[in-house]
């Protein structure tokens, strides 16, 4: 070679993991993180204590929230974390059940690498096991539509099992139901639902029994001035998208005054201007006035004395909100402010709550938008009923937009197995054994309540299989009595768009990490960040 050079490709510093290795790494992040939220799953999960650098503490058993809390830095696990925020944005509900779903795949699938079969039939063997879960979870599926409370309840309730607030379930999910009732409209026929029509606040303070729906909204904002009334019977709503201040003028002006005279006419000019402003409000007929902007302190005053309540600064989409619950009209420009414009609601009152003035305004005719108060003991209980709320109200909305619901604790999952065996003897060839693995994967999550029962896993998991064999698909784990039953009986029902989401991410994320036999990642440069004291820099690589 004559001493020749070695060539470099890439930068100094740059690590590079090929082939079996890169898989191998990837595989151990996914399955780590599924393994980390695992035991949530199910009415026995378990909940996870997170301290973030900062010491705040998060308690609960959210896949979601325990994936986004924990500062994940591994590129392959980041990928997990994608699933569960998939997962969280599209149904609600199903975190943990997809994320431990991808860790048992990519587990699985090591068995085959580790037999020398291509990762690219692994791939191939699991679009086909995907496609024939989905075709099997639709057939054994339910309907479902709006007017059938008593069912929509206990999809409610079965996304609440194992939170914190289950307690008080019943009720919650009872509040959950007629929220999501009240804010459906159909169009061509079918129920369109938006999520953020349903506005959960919550305020720490009292029990999770107090939580209450208010048909209208609840606002974090107190009345601007301590003349105005409290509680406005009858309220007539004006929605401002406008100022009630003077406006500076676009251009640079200056005003040079050279006299007393001048300044007090000015003075009395801006405060005229003021009042034109008010009087145009006044002369729409409202009472209550909900200001997207500032209101000047002498608009104030002029507006307590009209008798007209007021808050100011308040979020867009809080005034949007008030507009689908009252039916007013958001106003851009006060001068166009007329009597068409105003909402109606049956009352709206100031109250303290847990020291903290709120405005309410209830009892709205027909609200297209509604809000539900979640209240708690402290703020960790708060923020978990919230989380339960919010798996809730999204699980109702699941069901009715895609009309159909399956057997929880675990049935639907068996069944998919036992159907994937039957279908990957028909397959043959190496994709036979992926179809397998995947039928072999999706058990994880009735192997994982029948595991918090505290039972023998392995007997459940059998006789539950003889039980579908035999027909009784909605047979599934009762993990509080650790015994078989009828799930669908039990009321354990979850909108079928929790499993066909979950199947669809995890099956997808799955194929995605086995594809990838290379990892290179590049070192950041060893100098310290802009605007970071010196010494600090060089530290991104993961595994340092």
């Amino acid at each position: 070679m004559n001493g020749a050079q070695p060539i470099f490709i890439l930068p100094e510093g740059t690590l590079r993991t090929t082939g079996r290795d890169a898989q191998s790494q990837n595989i151990a992040a996914a399955k780590a993180v599924a393994d980390q939220v695992r035991t949530t799953l199910g009415p026995k999960g378990m909940d996870k204590m997170l301290v973030d650098s900062i010491g705040d503490v998060t308690i609960t058993n959210d896949g979601a929230t325990i994936l986004k809390e924990m500062e994940i830095e591994h590129p392959a696990a980041k990928m997990i974390v994608e699933v569960a925020k998939t997962q969280e944005d599209e149904v609600g509900d199903g975190t943990t059940t997809a994320v431990v779903l991808t860790g048992e795949l990519l587990k699985k699938s090591e068995l085959l690498l580790d037999q020398d079969i291509h990762p690219t039939m692994i791939v191939r063997g699991y679009r086909l096991a995907k496609a024939k879960a989905l075709e099997v979870v639709m057939k054994i599926s339910d309907d479902i539509n709006i007017d059938d409370t008593e069912m929509l309840e206990k999809i409610a309730m079965t996304a609440m099992t194992g939170k914190s607030s289950e307690a008080a379930r019943e009720p919650l999910a009872k509040l959950a139901v007629q929220a999501v009732k009240a804010v459906t409209e159909v169009r061509n026929g079918k129920p369109v639902i938006d999520k953020s029509d349903v506005k959960i606040e919550k305020k720490q303070g009292g029990s999770i029994d107090d939580t209450e729906l208010i048909k209208g909204i609840v606002i974090d904002k107190e009345i601007v001035h301590s003349n105005m009334p409290k509680h406005i019977k009858n309220a007539k709503i004006a929605l401002l998208d406008a100022a009630l201040e003077v406006k500076e003028t676009e251009t640079s002006a200056e005003i040079r005054i050279t006299d007393p005279h001048q300044l007090q006419a000015f003075i009395e000019q801006e405060s005229r201007m003021l009042k034109d402003m008010v009087k145009k409000v006044v002369d729409s007929g409202c009472n209550v006035v909900f200001c997207q902007k500032g209101i000047d302190d002498l608009a104030q005053h002029y507006l307590a004395k009209a008798g007209i309540a007021a808050a100011r600064r308040v979020k867009k989409s809080d005034i949007e909100k008030l507009a689908k619950a009252t039916g007013a009209n958001i106003v851009s420009s006060i001068d166009e402010l007329t009597k068409e414009d105003i909402g109606n609601a049956g009352l709206v009152e100031e109250l303290k709550i847990a020291g903290e003035e709120m405005i309410f305004v209830r009892d709205c005719k027909d609200p297209k938008a509604v809000s539900i108060l979640v209240r708690g003991g402290t703020e960790h209980v708060v923020d978990e009923a919230q989380r339960a709320m919010d798996d809730a109200v999204l699980g109702i909305i699941s069901a009715v937009e895609m009309g159909k619901f399956v057997a929880g604790g675990g049935a639907v999952e068996i069944e998919i197995a036992r159907k994937l065996r039957e279908y990957a003897e028909t397959v043959g060839g190496r994709e036979q054994l992926a179809i397998n693995c995947f039928a072999e994967a999706i058990e994880i999550i009735p192997r994982t309540l029948a595991e918090s029962t505290g039972k023998d896993a392995i007997d459940l998991l059998v006789n539950l299989r003889t039980l579908h064999e035999k027909g009784k698909t909605t047979f599934g784990i009762d993990v509080m009595n650790g015994e078989l039953a009828d799930m669908k009986a039990l009321g354990v029902i979850e909108p079928l768009k929790i499993k066909t989401q979950a199947i669809k991410s995890a099956s997808e994320a799955a194929e995605m990490i086995l594809r990838i036999d290379d990892v290179i990642k590049s070192r950041a440069p060893s100098g310290p960040p802009p605007g970071m004291p010196g010494g600090m820099g060089g530290m991104e690589d993961y595994g340092e």
